[in-house]
């Protein structure tokens, strides 16, 4: 005779609740997969089914029946593991905190949670629980720079007003060149994606020459105008200048710039001269990161020199300029957000 299992008993109330828990995303995800599993024995979903939907054994799946049939669904919840819960003073605490802020042994740059345990005496995972839960993260490093210029305060307030306030009828642009883009070509072909494969590239690779894109980003619409040169010379951005004023021909144009050499020429000063319709925006020195177009390059940067390979420099030009082209088919502007006495606060540092 076939050995069969009594159905599972689960009142209206109790399946209401069952559901909320599978579809709960913030609980924990094995009572979710508990509560899957005891819905579809409630259907009467034969064991071994059930086991197979919900990656549990046989056996994992009786003794839920069994926790259920005896304790609804309180019986779902996590069991206390078994073992003596750690115990751990206020005292080790704060001496795990206070060397994690004190500096590390010689030779080191920061401290790991093994280094730790064996100076403070407690395990490792003891360490970084402590970590956890004081935010304390010694392995990370994050950068930061103020800028020395004495007209900063103006500078910022000038071209974040660019952004917020850009001025009626006129066409803000943000421009600079990316230098020194290298056409690398890796020593073997690239073996593409598959399931369950990434792409994969050799580590090695050749240097067939150098371009320098100049790029001058419209801040309202996104869109990206850009030119290749062999050298980022003044004469080059003179020429790339050129280029973009014959675009936005009779339009009153506000450039914003970095403060690099080639920006400054005696030829760039003169010809702007003559460009009355055509006004500089300089950021503050050593705060480029001001200057929107860094944005774009970025993702210039990710989505399309980082992975290519490049035989020679004509075919990383072609390829830059296909992508500068397909970005124009659906450009997205970069939105400012922060007004400028929060820029100032964090890039300009107040003399005591």
């Amino acid at each position: 005779m076939a050995n069969r299992v009594r159905p599972l008993v689960v009142t209206e109330a109790d399946r209401r609740q069952l559901e909320r828990l599978q579809r709960a995303s913030a609980g924990p995800a094995g009572l979710s997969r508990r509560a899957r599993a005891v819905l579809l024995m409630a259907d009467q979903v034969p064991g071994v089914e059930v086991a197979a939907r919900t990656g549990y054994t046989v056996v994992q799946v009786s003794r839920l029946r069994r926790r259920f049939a005896e304790q609804g669904v309180a019986g779902l919840t996590d069991r206390p593991r078994s073992g003596r819960p750690p115990t751990l003073t206020a005292r080790q605490t704060a001496r795990v905190v206070a060397r994690t802020l004190a500096p590390p042994p010689a030779g080191q740059t920061h401290w790991t949670t093994r280094d730790l345990a064996r100076e403070t005496g407690v395990s490792h995972s003891t360490v970084h629980r402590i970590w956890r839960a004081h935010g304390l993260q010694p392995h990370r490093v994050t950068t930061f720079k103020f800028t020395t210029d004495p007209q900063a305060e103006a500078k910022i307030h000038d071209i974040v007003g660019l952004y917020l306030h850009p001025p009626t009828h006129a066409v803000v642009l943000s421009v600079d060149e990316k230098t020194q883009i290298q056409a690398l070509s890796r020593t073997q072909p690239l073996l593409p994606l598959r399931p369950g494969l990434p792409a994969r590239r050799t580590h090695d690779y050749r240097r067939n020459g150098l371009t320098s894109l100049f790029a001058a980003l419209e801040v309202a619409t996104g869109r990206v105008v850009g030119a290749c040169r062999p050298r980022h010379t003044g004469a080059d951005f003179l020429a790339f200048l050129k280029q973009v004023a014959r675009r936005y021909r009779g339009r009153e144009l506000h450039v914003i710039l970095d403060n690099v050499s080639t920006h400054t020429t005696p030829a760039v000063a003169a010809w702007l001269a003559g460009q009355p319709t055509i006004h500089f925006h300089f950021t503050p020195k050593g705060a480029s990161w001001l200057n929107l177009i860094e944005a774009w390059f970025s993702i210039l940067t990710r989505k399309s020199v980082r992975r290519g390979s490049f035989d020679t420099v004509p075919a990383l030009i072609r390829h830059i300029e296909a992508y500068i082209a397909q970005w124009n088919q659906h450009p997205t502007p970069f939105v400012w957000t922060k007004e400028p006495a929060e820029v100032i606060r964090k890039a300009v540092r107040r003399k005591a």
